[in-house]
This record gives C-alpha cells, sequence and structure tokens, in this order.
C-alpha cells in the first residue's frame, strides 16, 4: 500500500482515502459479519490426515489487495505467453517430444514419472486443448516484478473464493465499487461455460454441448467448488455412480433417463478417473470414460496427462519451455531453483538447508516442503536425511522476501505475505485471463505460507480500470 519513502501508492490513494474516513470499530463488525457469510453459505473446506478432518472456514480479510491497470496489462501478456507455452509444451510431450530431442529437456524427467500418462501419447484431445484452465501462482519481489512461483495446470483450485469474495465485499461496502472503477470476475462462470462448450468434441454435433462437473463427492476438500461452479454455469453437478457408457457417449442419470455428457469438467485425479485404465479399486470416476474420450465421444477438461506441467523440476525448465516454444524470451521469470537431482545442485542444497525452501516436485497444498529458515535443526536434519535418500524428489529455492499487502488486526492494519493466482482459460478460440485472481496471504506474522491449509487466509483482488 506505501512505497518505501512512506507515501501512498497511486493504485491505493482512493482506497486509502476512504480507509481513513471509516470507524475501525465498524470495520472488525463488518468482518465478523463476513465471517457468518462464508458459515451460513458454506463457504468451507476439508484437511486431510488430520483426525478432526472437520471443515474449516476459510479465513477472510476485507482489506483489498489492489494492482493497477498498467500493472496488469504487463502481467498478462507474461502469463498469455507462459499458458501458450505450456499447451504446446503438453502437444510435444505427448507426441514428437521434439524438446526432449533437442537435449533442452533431459528425459529422465519423464522416466518412471507418475504424472505421465502412457495412455495420452499420439492422442491430442478435440480442438488440442491440454489445459483448459490454468492458474498460475505469482508472487512480488520488487517494486514491480512478479515472478511465477508455480504453475497449476492439472486442477487449479480457488476460483469460487475468489467469486465469493468479491460478491462479499460488493455487499459490505457498495460505495467503494461506486467511486472506484474495479474490473469484473463475476462474468467467469458464463466465460467458463463458453470456454469448455468451444471445446466439445466432433460428436456433439451442432446441438448446444452438454457440460457437466464430476466430483468425488461431498468429503472432498473442494467440494464447495465443484457444486458452486456447477450451479453458477448452469451445468450438472455429477459423481461416478451418476455416469455410464451408453452408445459409445458417457451419459448422466437425470430424472429422463440417461442424458451424453460432451463436455465434462472433472475434478477427479487421473488415477482415480477410470478402474479399467488406471486404479482398479477406484469408485470415483465411470468404467470405460478414457476408451470414450480416446475415441471423440467426450472432452476431459483439464485433459489427463496435464499433471506433468505442475511437477516442480519441469518446472526449474520454463524458461527454456516457453522460449522453444513461442521464439520469445520468457516474459515472466521463475524463482531460482535448484533442481537436487543433480549432484552439484544437491550438494549446494545440502549445505545450505538452513538458508532454502526444499519442495517435493509433486507436492501441493503447503505439505511436504521445508523452510529453512522457520524449522527447528531436527526438522532440517530429518529433511537432510529424506533429500539423500530420494534427491531427484525434491528441489530448493531460495527464501523470497516476499512483497506484503495490509490485512486488518484488532491493532489496525499489519504487513502479510501473499500470492496471487490468476485463473487463465483456454478454448480453441483463444486464451481469457480474469482481472484479478485469488490472493492467498500468510495470517501468522512473519510466515511464507500462504496456503489455506497451513494457516493462510484469502482477499479480494481489485485491478483497475485506468
Amino acid at each position: 500500500m506505501h512505497d518505501a519513502e512512506g507515501g501512498v501508492r497511486s493504485a491505493y490513494a482512493q482506497y486509502c482515502e476512504w480507509y481513513g474516513q471509516q470507524d475501525p470499530a465498524v470495520l472488525n463488525r463488518k468482518g465478523s459479519e463476513a465471517e457468518r457469510t462464508f458459515r451460513r453459505t458454506g463457504i468451507t473446506f476439508n484437511v486431510y490426515g488430520e483426525g478432526d478432518a472437520e471443515e474449516r472456514l476459510i479465513p477472510f480479510d476485507m482489506i483489498p489487495r489492489i494492482v493497477s491497470g498498467a500493472q496488469w496489462r504487463r502481467l498478462e501478456r507474461g502469463i498469455e505467453q507462459r499458458v501458450r507455452a505450456l499447451n504446446a509444451f503438453l502437444h510435444d510431450l505427448y507426441h514428437r517430444q521434439e524438446i526432449v530431442r533437442s537435449g533442452r529437456l533431459p528425459d529422465r524427467l519423464l522416466r518412471g514419472n507418475e504424472a505421465f500418462l502412457p495412455q495420452m501419447v499420439g492422442f491430442t484431445p478435440p480442438g488440442g486443448v491440454y489445459t483448459h484452465v490454468v492458474g498460475i501462482d505469482l508472487v512480488r519481489t520488487g517494486e514491480d516484478e512478479f515472478v511465477v512461483l508455480e504453475d497449476n495446470a492439472r486442477t487449479p483450485s480457488g476460483v469460487s473464493y475468489m467469486l465469493e469474495n468479491r460478491e462479499t465485499m460488493m455487499a459490505m461496502f457498495p460505495e467503494l465499487f461506486t467511486h472506484m472503477r474495479v474490473r469484473e470476475v463475476s462474468d467467469y462462470p458464463r466465460k467458463l461455460a463458453r470456454s469448455l462448450a468451444a471445446c466439445a468434441p466432433a460428436a456433439a454435433g451442432k446441438h448446444n454441448p452438454v457440460v457437466a462437473v464430476l466430483t468425488p463427492g461431498i468429503y472432498n476438500s473442494a467440494y464447495f467448488e465443484h457444486a458452486f461452479l456447477a450451479d453458477q454455469m448452469g451445468a450438472e453437478l455429477v459423481e461416478g455412480s451418476d455416469l455410464r457408457v451408453e452408445d459409445g457417449r458417457i451419459a448422466m442419470r437425470t430424472t429422463r433417463g440417461y442424458q451424453p455428457i460432451d463436455v465434462l469438467y472433472r475434478r477427479v485425479d487421473d488415477e482415480w478417473l477410470d478402474p479399467l485404465t488406471f486404479n482398479a479399486a477406484s469408485k470415483l470416476g465411470p468404467s470405460g470414460i478414457m476408451d470414450i474420450y480416446r475415441a471423440g465421444g467426450i472432452t476431459l477438461a483439464n485433459a489427463p496427462g496435464t499433471g506433468i506441467a505442475d511437477d516442480k523440476a519441469i518446472y526449474s525448465f520454463m524458461p527454456e519451455i516457453v522460449e522453444f516454444y513461442t521464439g520469445e524470451r520468457p516474459l515472466l521469470h521463475n524463482v531460482r531453483t535448484w533442481r537436487c537431482a543433480e549432484p552439484d545442485s544437491l550438494a549446494y542444497v545440502l549445505a545450505n538447508l538452513a538458508q532454502l525452501v526444499v519442495k517435493e516436485v509433486h507436492g501441493s497444498g503447503g505439505y511436504g516442503m521445508l523452510i529453512g529458515p522457520t524449522s527447528s535443526r531436527r526438522e532440517i536434519e530429518a529433511f537432510r536425511a529424506k533429500l539423500k535418500a530420494r534427491p531427484e524428489n525434491y528441489i530448493a529455492q531460495p527464501t523470497l522476501a516476499l512483497s506484503t499487502v495490509p490485512i486488518l488486526t484488532k491493532a489496525g492494519l499489519a504487513p502479510r505475505h501473499v500470492d496471487l493466482r490468476p485463473f487463465v482459460l483456454v478454448s480453441p478460440a483463444g486464451i481469457e485471463i480474469t482481472p484479478g485472481g485469488l490472493t492467498r496471504v500468510a495470517l501468522r506474522k512473519g510466515s511464507l505460507v500462504v496456503n489455506s491449509s497451513q494457516g493462510g487466509g484469502t482477499k479480494d483482488s481489485w485491478v483497475l480500470n485506468d
């Protein structure tokens, strides 16, 4: 909100003027009202692996994160370039693997990698789209520099919280949106439905494609989001038990019998998608869906096998990937990354564990990682043993001096670290980037972990229309 000299940044000027006129007691009361609204609406998540695995609220902070229009336009260009490269990369990996043949990407990253699906080799999804919905996690490290922390090309979550955060802010402070030109995000579900429909297979013919959302069920941590998006899109929410193969199509059970589905926005991981192709014990996906998919009878969004792009060792090669497929220098940079599978990098990481952040290549949600500066000597030594046993399973990065934004505490405004996840829609018609995204905030003082499962919260993200 303020620059190094203490002046208010231009993007926050109007907001700061408004904030200075508010009664702190009223703001705190509105914060409690927002929490009750979230609880009443059912905006919750589950944390796996805990004895009391009850539903929890994701804490919401009412101080918005504001990005100027000029800064957003620069970000958009970098995000669009990166998503184009990711889609081209996935097509190449499952076809000629030119990037491996060229020596730009070592084939060891594919051998034995569970995220790389042999079942997708030689197959092109309808419309040539692999990554229908992408989330790019960004952090700001300098005055005006954003870098990519990780890519989410498999099943990026959190868009429902982005939408609910905005709706809550508009209900609590309508006057802010009257005076400030904040770009809209509420049309995301409509754009998602349109983008998914544009990816329907040829079997859909010329009629309006039928879109459905596949959920693992009510016990999944992101079930609220699955139900929310289905409702907002006007699509059916289905589970594996609602689906079956009928006349070479995947059909869902309705009150009027079984109806064919053209596009299935699946929120079920690859392993559980089809018991005939992947895990035979799965009850979450319909038997035979991969055969129907490969025969052109349905579109799966995102495509199976896109998880290889989420691999953090692959991430470390993204500068080369962007240049290889676009012929351009990357507009968004990566965080410096040491690949522990390489002996020299491993030696450096082992010697500097106390200063680094170490992550599992397939890790997510803030689990399976070490933040050296905040870890005890015992925790560091335990992680050292893991690294030595399976170095190929880890990458390391420096502990970043992340930018902070204000949150509202009982004592007033206080700085906390944040990241930003813009959401990107991809179809044969092009790439659309929602102006803003989900800002996740580390609510604990000094914490760098923004994940909700690790005590993080969210806030509304504003992109100004300037």
